[in-house]
Formats: C-alpha cells, sequence, structure tokens
C-alpha cells in the first residue's frame, strides 16, 4: 500500500496555519488562496498535510482549526515541535522510517536505503526525499549527516505522547490531496502526486 507523504515543506504549512489562526480558525480555502495571492490548487498540498495530522478539517471547501491545531498554533516553537514529533509518529512513512532507523546498524539509514523507503510511497523519490528529511529534521525526529550521506536517529528521552489514545491518521485525506506545491516560503522541495482530491477540497475545485 502506498504510503502517506508530505507535499509541502514545514514552512509552507506553519504558514498557512498562521493564517488560518488570523482568520479565527476557520475560513474557506478560496479566500485563504487570495490573501497569499495563490491559486486553490497551491494550498491544496499543505491543507492535505495538514489534514492528514489532525490539525485541520476540510469540509466543502472551508477549513477548520481541531483542538490540537489551535494547541500547536497557540504554543511555543517547543510545543509546536512536539506536537509535529508526535502526529508525524502516527503516519505509516514516518512510523516506517523510524523502525527501521531502530532497528538499523548505529541507527543510521544510507541514501539508497532511504530511498528504498521512499520507493513504497507515490511520490517521485527524487523530489521527495528532501522534503520528507526537511520534515523530520524540523520535527527533531532525525537529522542527516552530509558527510556520510545517511540520515541518523535523534535519542530523545521517552515522554508520554500527548495523542496516545487517538486513532492514527489515515494513510491519505478524506479532503484533499496533492498538487503543485506553494510559492510561498519555500525553503525546500515538495513532491507533487496525481491521486484525487476528495468531498472537501473538490467543491471549491469544481
Amino acid at each position: 500500500m502506498p504510503t502517506a507523504y508530505p507535499k509541502a515543506s514545514p514552512t509552507e504549512m506553519m504558514g498557512l496555519l498562521v493564517l488560518l489562526n488570523s482568520h479565527k480558525g476557520a475560513e474557506d480555502v478560496a479566500l485563504l488562496a487570495d490573501d497569499l495571492d495563490l491559486e486553490i490548487d497551491e494550498i491544496l498540498p499543505s491543507l492535505e498535510f495538514a489534514e492528514i495530522l489532525d490539525l485541520v478539517k476540510v469540509t466543502d471547501g472551508r477549513v477548520v482549526f481541531s483542538d490540537l491545531g489551535k494547541h500547536l498554533v497557540q504554543g511555543t516553537i517547543r510545543e509546536r515541535k512536539t506536537i509535529l514529533r508526535d502526529q508525524l509518529k502516527r503516519t505509516t512513512l514516518f512510523r516506517t522510517l523510524l523502525r527501521a532507523l531502530e532497528s538499523a546498524p548505529e541507527h543510521c539509514l544510507s541514501d539508497e536505503e532511504l530511498g528504498q523507503i521512499v520507493s513504497l510511497t507515490t511520490a517521485p523519490a527524487e523530489e521527495a526525499v528532501q522534503n520528507i528529511v526537511n520534515w523530520g529534521r524540523y520535527a527533531d525526529l532525525f537529522r542527516y549527516d552530509t558527510d556520510h550521506r545517511r540520515l541518523v536517529l535523534v535519542h530523545r528521552p521517552a515522554t508520554a505522547r500527548s495523542g496516545a489514545n487517538r486513532p492514527p491518521p489515515s494513510g491519505g485525506s478524506a479532503s484533499s490531496a496533492g498538487g503543485a506545491t506553494s510559492k510561498t516560503g519555500r525553503s525546500d522541495p515538495a513532491g507533487s502526486d496525481p491521486a484525487a482530491r476528495a468531498s472537501g477540497l473538490a467543491s471549491v475545485t469544481a
């Protein structure tokens, strides 16, 4: 089964969530796109991944914060990273990556091994790998050793996870799917995916 992967960078998704917060946590997708001077298709990747992480809900072309999303945007940088780290761990892709890192010698994965895992997704490997690495680094899940060209697990003391009793996010969004990547705040490449958009965002793009 294909695994979900981020089609937007951390900067893009966080920027969109901060904008949504300025709209009191609920707004039409089209109006958010207008505020960013972008086409709707260009903000869909950020919306999709935010919904996969249970930070927002998109219904009939309108996006609304979940309680977790509200907590994230109101938190400190450290609190935001903790929430994102916990939510990423609940997705199929990052859960698979972390298990592979935990069982690997020296808790490292070579570029080739990382590429093999990403190949299980529908992502164009070369474009997606860098963005996946950027998300893992942003959330302090792992780091990238440029000298040896390998992914390295970040070790940290075990702590209680705030969302431990919630079911894990699904491998895809019920309301949105990948498209072109936003042109704002673009600090790292993001993959694209031809998956069809479902009900929540379909009404916007109709």
